[in-house]
């Protein structure tokens, strides 16, 4: 059994605007386990995160049709009853070296055909790869486009839209092109949004604002990150960023915090704390 997380007194819980902000669940990793390894009962993890005013979460933690190694419906239950919704996931089949050589991907969309059906039972909104490798070729680097395409029109089929997550080193070249703009390119807009991770892209030297400029519409959702807690470092332009959200074509905010100045606890409700006090952040940008 994991320790529980202190609730916010009921006060503190009426002073804060009501907005629509996600937890990706990789924040609170330490107290419920990630990636499919977790052995604790997460239950007053989400109910302390929806007191505290959290409205959705992302899951980190698909395997073999399951989710925190509950089944789908068990996981949506779970979330449900602590006054949350059910709203993305993070999920993804890398493929082998064979597969990029022959450009065969039957077996990885048998994966996904069974990966999808899960989060569609757990009534997921948006199902999005979280990485994937550093490739050496544009070749590699279109086929990867090619199968990002296709398991975006499936999600589709089921309900759901499909998305692609940064990190930095999808700012660097390949073969003389910028990674992440090339995959912008070459996926149709129709299955594969982007799922900017703001803190990262900053990272990978790069401005959030002049891609929702260059690339407008084409991310739905973003991770809003910092150095710690969200807000602290002065690294990231928050402001500006949410004052081009519509340009983006932003649809979910999705707070994840990666490492700690405080318990987790603390560090996930400071990072909320500044988004529900920030003026720059609307209510919903739900479309």
């Amino acid at each position: 059994m994991c320790a529980a997380i202190a609730m916010p007194d009921a006060a503190s819980a009426k002073k804060a605007p009501e907005k629509q902000i996600a937890i990706q669940l990789y924040s609170v990793r330490d107290l419920i386990g990630s990636f499919g390894q977790n052995q604790h009962d997460y239950t007053d993890v989400l109910q302390a995160l929806g007191e505290m005013g959290y409205t959705a979460v992302e899951a980190a933690s698909y395997g073999d049709g399951k989710f925190y190694g509950k089944t789908p419906e068990a996981f949506k239950a779970d979330v449900e009853a602590a006054g949350m919704e059910v709203l993305s996931s993070h999920a993804t089949r890398f493929l082998s070296a064979e597969e990029l050589a022959s450009g065969d991907l039957t077996e990885a969309m048998k994966w996904w055909d069974e990966c999808i059906a899960a989060h569609k039972a757990a009534g997921m909104k948006y199902l999005v790869t979280p990485s994937m490798p550093m490739l050496k070729t544009l070749r590699e680097l279109k086929l990867y486009c090619d199968y990002f395409n296709e398991i975006g029109k499936r999600c589709l089929e089921n309900g759901m839209q499909y998305g692609y997550h940064n990190h930095a080193f999808e700012f660097q070249k390949v073969e003389g092109e910028p990674m992440l703009e090339y995959m912008i390119q070459h996926t149709d807009p129709r299955y594969v949004f982007y799922q900017m991770d703001v803190y990262w892209t900053v990272m990978g030297q790069a401005s959030p604002v002049d891609l929702f400029h260059k690339y407008p519409g084409r991310f739905k959702m973003l991770h809003i990150k910092d150095l710690r807690e969200i807000g602290q470092s002065g690294m990231v332009g928050f402001d500006a960023i949410f004052r081009n959200a519509d340009v983006a074509g932003v649809e979910q905010i999705v707070v994840e915090v990666e490492q700690y100045s405080y318990d987790v606890e603390k560090s996930v409700r400071l990072s909320l704390e500044y988004l529900l006090e920030a003026p720059f952040v609307k209510a919903s940008y739900s479309k």
